[in-house]
Order: structure tokens, then C-alpha cells, then sequence
């Protein structure tokens, strides 16, 4: 027996690509700096400058993980001239919850 006998292995399946959207979230989500900024974003709007200089990263790598974090519907974002402020999604927002729950001490 494989791990293909089992259907929630079976790359046909509906589960399978569910499995790969969250590995793919997952993924996102081992990275410091893009944690970081779902958790400054978790505390209101920012345009970009904020999370550069609360990151201490340049605007250029601070754009790259928002694009990242768009491409999954984790950030949204509005534009007002030149200037991006970014703001946390539902998805984002649920992120974070989950976050904080995986993060918290089990009670005794």
C-alpha cells in the first residue's frame, strides 16, 4: 500500500488540491518578514513606507512578500495617488486567528 491507495493522496481529488493550497500557505507563512506584516497589517491599515520602516527591510523586498501575500487573498490593498496602504483580508484575518490559537499555551 502506498500513499496514493488513500484518497485524500489521490491527485485527482478535490481534497488533494486543497491539500496543495494550504501547503502553498504554509509555505508562505515560514517566512519571518511576511508574518510580520500580517501582524502589523493585524493592527490596522498601513501604506507601504510604514511596513518598511517597521520591518527595517527595503521597500523593494517589502513589496515582494505583499505581492506573495496578495496571490493568496491574505492582504488587500487601495490606492490614493501614489501611496498603497494595505489592510488584512477576511482569509488574512483568519490567518492570523489561527495563528494565535496554534501560537497559545494548552490549559491545564
Amino acid at each position: 500500500m502506498n500513499m496514493y491507495s488513500y484518497k485524500c493522496c489521490d491527485n485527482q481529488t478535490e481534497e488533494s488540491e486543497q491539500i496543495l493550497s494550504q501547503l502553498s500557505l504554509i509555505k508562505l507563512l515560514s517566512d519571518k518578514n511576511r508574518l510580520q506584516i500580517l501582524c502589523v497589517l493585524n493592527s490596522g491599515d498601513h501604506p507601504v513606507n510604514d511596513l518598511v520602516d517597521h520591518l527595517a527591510v527595503s521597500q523593494s523586498l517589502v513589496s515582494h512578500h505583499l505581492i506573495a501575500l496578495k496571490e493568496l487573498s491574505l492582504v488587500e490593498f487601495e490606492r490614493s495617488g501614489r501611496q498603497v496602504t494595505y489592510s488584512l483580508s477576511k482569509k488574512g484575518k483568519k490567518v492570523i486567528k489561527l495563528l494565535k490559537l496554534l501560537s497559545s499555551k494548552e490549559e491545564k
